[in-house]
């Protein structure tokens, strides 16, 4: 078998002959930070194209549907701006316009002759991250041992898209393994942050983070198993959605751990536009996936939830601010960003209480122990046909050693020990179940908090190899809880200044604190999280739109 750099470079030569030769750009030189302007700029991309890319989920969906616009120029329009978007920050894995073309075509087709959309999402390219699988493509997932395995048929989720209308159209890029909070991998390389390319998009969705914040795609799939739909949504100034276990079929898919079943991975929507979370949950809950996935809910759109009958109609709510999570105390425009949201909900009429966070850094600790009771293996196992190094640093280079908590510390664990482990886990979700509850008490409105407002992480998005710290969204995978993210404003180095020492709650916590200067993380966008109870997609949905609406009405 040949060396692992050589199936590498053959695949890369592959990719990038998957792009038109007459869509390729000069771009700008690597002191330009901010790269957010330059699809628009480069002269590619015509008036027609760019309004289509910077038109919201909702217009598009219209536009389509009347046939103003079709989905071949959609298609066009969004595959030259995605084409673009990965010479600027590295976000895509297969490319595969001409098949996305040939579907468009066929769906304009349809449309001139029966005068009916083929279903909700008719004519919208969607973007995938690298582990939906679609027929006669590769699925690397980032792992060299995965080149040159194609897969014999789609995902469900695949499937559903494309009976809804969709056009997948690229895949995007992941680190190696999924289990980081950042996108770098010895196939593809690293994927950047376009508002800023010496910072992470995130991960592991981060090529979809970069490319839609680049407006390559208007909504794409991420996948989130302890934060990676959240955190590359709240890096790249996106709203994001992570569903409760088994709402979105998952079944067809790559994966790595695969076989644990404790704490489990959940596909979700990443979008630009707000309105493209709930298009998204509608079309997929409503083609019934429990059909085609054993482990899917069989729970279908409920307008009653999305009207927030279990929120008393949407008047008068309550919100709770969690500040921090009693680990690490998040920089300034992290603070900030609470604070703006606060004042918004008050101002739109609604209550806002502290949330006072339970067993949160013991949570952290279970989610790890039970990823790594046999992640060790896994990645071992599945890298070692080709001999490809296990990637122990998403650093530029190897000088800081610092461990991420979220990696493996052991070699692994025994059925018994994770059993406990999971017991544990059983108890603690009772626990905050019932904390929740009580809040009942301070609300004012005889219901509990209606939801949680807190950071997505405790930064903006770092420089490259520094997002250490997975826990604000991770204890939400843990409980199952059903969270979003939602855009609020970008680091000003005026208004966020550095602190005073906080009096830390340990070590780590300090070194967070010491990572912070404003200059460094110029221009990053600050989003926030939503969390709502489980399996409570509409209501969080639309108490998402609610402060949105808030922060709007604010400015």
């Amino acid at each position: 078998m040949p060396h692992w750099t050589a199936l590498v470079a053959e695949k890369k030569q592959r990719q990038l002959k998957s792009i038109p030769q007459d869509w390729l750009v000069t771009p700008p030189p690597p002191s330009t930070l901010d790269v957010t302007g330059f699809p628009e700029s480069c002269g590619l991309l015509n008036a027609h194209e760019i309004e289509i890319t910077n038109s919201s989920v909702d217009v598009l969906l219209k536009k389509l549907a009347s046939a103003e616009w079709t989905a071949v120029d959609v298609t066009t329009a969004f595959s030259k701006r995605a084409i673009v978007a990965h010479q600027l920050v590295n976000c895509l894995t297969e490319i595969f316009i001409d098949r996305a073309l040939a579907r468009a075509a066929e769906l304009d087709d349809h449309l001139k002759k029966t005068g009916k959309v083929v279903g909700p999402l008719h004519g919208l390219p969607i973007s995938l991250k690298d582990q939906l699988c679609i027929k006669g493509l590769e699925t690397t997932m980032g792992y060299v041992s995965w080149i040159g395995q194609y897969a014999e048929k789609n995902a469900v989720l695949v499937d559903i898209l494309i009976e809804c209308g969709a056009v997948p159209f690229v895949r995007t890029n992941i680190p190696q393994t999924l289990m980081w909070p950042e996108s770098f991998n010895n196939v593809f390389g690293r994927t950047t942050n376009p508002y800023n390319v010496s910072l992470t998009p995130g991960g592991s969705s981060g090529g979809e983070g970069a490319l839609i914040a680049l407006k390559g795609s208007p909504l794409g799939v991420g996948s989130d198993i302890g934060g990676s739909v959240r955190i590359p949504s709240a890096f790249c100034g996106l709203y994001g959605l992570r569903p409760s276990y088994g709402r979105v079929p998952y079944c067809g898919a790559r994966n790595s751990l695969e076989g644990q079943d404790s704490i489990l991975s959940v596909f979700g929507p990443m979008t630009s536009s707000l309105e493209g979370l709930k298009v998204f949950m509608k079309a997929v809950v409503n083609s019934k996936p429990w059909l085609k996935d054993p482990l899917a809910v069989r729970k279908k759109w409920d307008e009653d939830e999305y009207d927030l009958a279990d929120h008393g109609s949407g008047k008068d709510l309550c919100f709770a601010i969690m500040w921090d999570d009693g680990v690490v105390v998040p920089h300034p425009p992290i603070r900030r960003s609470l604070e703006i949201t606060k004042a918004a909900l008050q101002k739109a009429g609604h209550k806002v209480v502290d949330w006072k966070p339970i067993k949160h850094k013991l949570l952290e600790n279970v989610a790890r122990d039970i990823w790594n009771a046999a992640s060790v293996e896994d990645f071992m196992i599945t890298t070692s046909s080709t001999g490809e190094p296990v990637i122990a640093t998403m650093e530029l280079d190897d000088a800081d050693g610092v461990a991420a908590s979220f990696r493996p510390q052991h070699g692994g664990a025994t059925a018994y020990q994770l059993w406990q482990v999971q017991k544990l886990r059983q108890d603690i979700r009772k626990e905050y179940i019932d904390h929740w509850n009580t809040t009942a008490s301070e609300t004012g409105t005889g219901r509990p908090v209606d939801a949680i407002i807190c950071p997505a992480a405790p930064f903006a998005a770092t420089p490259h190899g520094k997002n250490k710290y997975a826990n604000y969204t991770t204890v939400w995978n843990a409980l199952d809880y059903t969270a979003t993210i939602f855009p609020v404003t970008t680091v000003d180095s005026t208004l966020d200044g550095k602190q005073p020492p906080h009096s830390f709650y340990d070590d780590f916590d300090k070194g967070v604190y010491e990572m912070y200067d404003p200059e460094k993380f110029k221009n990053a966008p600050v989003c926030l999280q939503l969390v709502g109870r489980t399996l409570e997609e509409e209501a969080v949905i639309k108490m998402t739109e609610i402060v949105d609406a808030a922060l709007t009405a604010a400015k």
